[in-house]
């Protein structure tokens, strides 16, 4: 192991030196500062925009990126004092009417014709911001990391419009330069932006990109070229109050309703036009949207993204630290089952080299009594070559109360980590991965308390190698703060897969795709667990898609295991269980106002049971007020006598049903209504969240929020809330 990873790391230094030019530095948009003022109404009449240099003949990314875009696209910026000014004019190709899922914010992106901007402010082709509008102008925006991940959790404040005709619809906005953040004195950032037209299944980008690439990719962007570096944005500081109140009820503990009251602030203050301070005081997060339950049958915690405002501006320099399954910080720990009653975070970019974050947050008792914690993150990435960083993490957990003066505390008194990364990426984005290790540290641990990993991935316009390894030790100590799946194994993970692009048909592109999963006990590298998978996947020229699969597992437990999830009947440590599955996947074209997906697996299970899994998601919409959706996941679980087996599981059969239908209303594109259910008999859960949002002023909101649990086996109440938020963001 120690030799495939110093042969990783050795490639990723070779590559990184590779790629050195930016693919599209000769595409320059030059913008020009105006005089005259512009209306925000979403048309171009306005005299400044006749001034503009036009950005048009976009390259077509899909369905091929062989030829120029077949659908008319114009482009035109420009800027004040105050403002950056955006003119996007959507010719249509096809007559009718554009394909619009709903007004709603940060739509999804396959299923509106949409235009997206995408500023990369820094030139480092990594990070950035993303700012869009579908054609019923449902507002997108998002923070950019990793060269083309999009965290649509960011909220900002900015205003747009739209207007349309069956010629052609048309999207203005102003992003003001408070929003954004960007080095002082510098004339060029990176620039691309997109369309995507439905009608004719086009995307297509103002600079070319490869089709294996999202739009998003910022390795591909051209330069907006600024006549003079711009504008300070002065004293960038902004309070956004807050006030809740409320009434709820626990059913099941059959205590009286009690009423609430709540108040606290977020303020934000820009250090330098670069660098941020936010501030939260006795945050509240009743508005945030529920998660989406899932069916868990594996051995193994699940994973749900963070959605808390506070914790998303520059959260990638803490969060993505790490992989998805080896994080020695998560977010979401903090303020799980505690209330946070403040926090400070410092991010951003001190120079063209350096980005820094550091974070500190308190919180207090949970429900059962047990103290509280104060959490401290310090993260620092040093870019190196044209798109790569090293970068380093110290993250630690202090309980406010020891633990011998605390009875009622499970938790260490303090939970320490520390951690180095090295990301790859080639100014081509070709090449791609990550080299990190960190150490957990905690009372009484010594020794056995290190993760490692490498990953690096080659991506061509027909195939795509990847190749990951993984140790982590028996002792360490990451979730308390972090997020570690599982401990004491080395991991080895090849994949790979290519593709055939046919002349004609139906069918826009085919072809396999192969991973092998292995897991060694660290000690003994004796193997106790792979997943080896066969796919084939057929790409529609609709954008619909079909995937067909078949499986092999071998699972030797580490330790006991209920296989049910929720009957709390196990088999036992060491166990051996092999089994052969096979599946298939299919998503509709997305065009269609009435559009369908599936997914189904069959095969063996755990002590030669049986495992069948339906998944299916039906959705329609009255474009653009009204989508319905029903998400719908069924497992069935049949056991026979296998002795391995507890006698209370012998001979049953489990049936698991997780059912969530989803009604959203948008009004304008201010003003949302959502409606959620969640139907678990897993978790013995049914659950209903009704939201109200009315965004009476940008970045400024008004919510109503309904959340009711019930027994799923009985329907009996379990509890319910009622909560009214004011939100308002004042620019000081």
């Amino acid at each position: 192991m120690s030799k495939n990873y110093l042969g990783l790391l050795m490639l990723f230094l070779l590559v990184s030196k590779s790629f050195a030019q930016k693919k599209n530095n000769d595409f320059n948009y030059y913008i020009k500062k105006i005089d005259s003022k512009i209306k925000i109404d979403g048309k171009s009449d306005d005299a400044a925009w006749a001034n503009a240099q036009i950005a048009t003949d976009f390259y077509q990314v899909l369905p091929m990126d062989t030829s120029m875009a077949k659908v008319k696209t114009d482009v035109k910026f420009c800027y004040d004092d105050k403002n950056l000014y955006v003119l996007f004019i959507n010719y249509n190709y096809v007559k009718g009417s554009n394909m619009v899922e709903s007004m709603k914010r940060d739509w999804s992106f396959g299923k509106n014709d949409n235009d997206l901007l995408f500023f990369d402010t820094f030139n480092d082709l990594t990070t950035g911001f993303s700012f869009g509008s579908n054609a019923r102008g449902g507002q997108w925006d998002g923070l950019m990391s990793g060269g083309s991940s999009i965290n649509l959790s960011w909220d900002n404040k900015w205003q747009s419009e739209v207007s349309f005709d069956e010629n052609q619809w048309t999207w203005e906005a102003a992003i003001p330069f408070k929003t954004l953040r960007y080095k002082e004195n510098v004339g060029t950032w990176g620039l691309n932006f997109s369309r995507l037209d439905l009608k004719t299944t086009e995307k297509s980008s103002w600079t070319p990109i490869p089709r294996q690439f999202p739009t998003a990719s910022l390795a591909f962007t051209g330069n907006l070229v600024w006549d003079t570096p711009p504008p300070s944005p002065g004293a960038n500081i902004s309070v956004i109050p807050f006030i809740t109140t409320g009434i709820n009820k626990n059913h099941a503990a059959k205590t009286d309703a009690r009423g609430e009251f709540g108040a606290g602030f977020d303020a934000k203050f820009g250090l330098t036009s670069s660098l941020n301070l936010d501030l939260t005081v006795l945050p509240d997060f009743s508005q945030v949207e529920v998660d989406v339950q899932q069916t868990n049958l594996d051995r193994f915690e699940l994973f749900f993204p963070e959605r808390r405002q506070f914790f998303i501006e520059n959260g990638d320099i803490f969060n993505n630290f790490g992989s998805a399954s080896l994080r020695p910080f998560f977010s979401r720990r903090v303020g799980l089952d505690a209330p946070i009653y403040y926090g400070s975070k410092v991010s951003g970019k001190l120079n063209e080299n350096w980005r820094i974050g550091g974070m500190n947050m308190l919180t207090g008792k949970n429900s059962e009594g047990v103290a509280g914690s104060n959490y401290t993150v310090l993260s620092t990435q040093r870019k190196i070559f044209k798109r790569s960083y090293i970068g380093a993490i110290f993250v630690d957990r202090e309980t406010t109360l020891k633990k011998g003066k605390d009875p009622k505390s499970t938790l260490a008194d303090f939970n320490r980590t520390f951690g180095l990364e090295y990301y790859l990426a080639s100014a081509d984005n070709k090449w791609l991965g990550k080299a990190f290790a960190f150490k957990t540290f905690s009372p009484g641990i010594e020794g056995r308390n290190n993760v490692a990993s490498v990953n690096v991935s080659r991506t061509n316009r027909k195939y795509i190698l990847s190749y990951t390894a993984e140790s982590v030790d028996m002792d360490v100590r990451a979730n308390e703060v972090g997020f570690v799946r599982r401990n004491n194994y080395v991991h080895s993970k090849p994949e790979a897969s290519y593709l055939f692009f046919p002349k004609g048909g139906k069918v826009l592109s085919h072809g396999p795709s192969v991973m092998l999963s292995y897991y060694f006990s660290q000690n003994l590298l004796e193997k106790n667990e792979n997943t080896n998978v066969i796919f084939y996947k057929f790409n529609l020229r609709t954008q619909g898609t079909f995937t067909v699969w078949t499986a092999t597992d071998f699972v030797k437990l580490t330790g006991k295991f209920d296989p049910t999830g929720y009957k709390k009947q196990y088999l036992d440590s060491a166990q051996v269980h092999t089994w052969k599955s096979w599946g298939t996947m299919f998503t509709s074209k997305p065009q269609s106002v009435f559009t369908y997906g599936f997914e189904t697996r069959y095969g063996g299970y755990y002590a030669d049971g049986k495992r069948l899994r339906l998944d299916a998601e039906v959705a329609y919409r009255f474009q653009p007020y009204v989508s319905i959706a029903l998400k719908s996941n069924f497992n069935q679980l049949t056991f026979e006598q296998d002795k391995r087996l507890p006698e209370t599981l012998k001979k049953t059969t489990h049936n698991l049903w997780l059912l969530g239908p989803r009604l959203d209303v948008t009004l304008s594109n201010k003003m949302f209504f959502t409606n959620f259910m969640q139907y678990n008999n897993q978790t013995n859960n049914f659950n209903i969240n009704t939201r109200f949002q009315w965004r009476y002023s940008p970045a400024s909101d008004l919510f109503l929020v309904y959340t009711d649990n019930y027994f799923a086996d009985t329907f009996a109440p379990k509890n319910r809330a009622i909560v009214l938020k004011f939100t308002y963001w004042w620019n000081v």
